[in-house]
């Protein structure tokens, strides 16, 4: 079964497995919290790309993702790449502006921070 297809529009994190990659604490904890509290499962967090690219391969039936773009100092973007390669959706939520993210990702989303979880939600399930 399609697991997107599990989620209804008023609750738009219900059942789906989201792989959030954050290396700041208080945020990740924040957005972790909110997104199990709407029902999510959250797949995470990963604070480095080679952490995030170890969830993506122990969980292949991922929903979505949210990517901060700097990483202790290690741009996202390989995990990105990874995450297209499977068809996963993501968004970047990052204190960056849109300069820093590469053309290949102009259709990505890009919320800025400080970003509710609500708005990353609907941003990437379009509820």
């Amino acid at each position: 079964m399609d697991r997107m297809g599990d989620a209804t529009s008023t609750a738009p994190l219900a059942k789906r497995r989201v792989l959030l990659v954050e290396d700041d604490y208080f945020i990740v904890s924040d957005l972790a919290r909110s997104f199990e509290a709407e029902g999510a499962e959250v797949v995470g967090p990963a604070a480095t790309v080679a952490d995030g690219l170890a969830l993506l391969a122990e969980a292949p039936d991922l929903d979505g993702a949210v990517l901060d773009i700097n990483l202790q100092g290690e741009m996202v973007f390989p995990l990105a790449d990874a995450l297209t390669a499977r068809g996963v959706p993501f968004v970047f939520a990052t204190g960056y502006d849109r300069t820093m993210v590469p053309p290949r990702y102009a259709a990505v989303a890009h919320c800025k921070k400080p970003v509710e979880p609500g708005t990353i939600a609907r941003v990437l399930f379009g509820a």
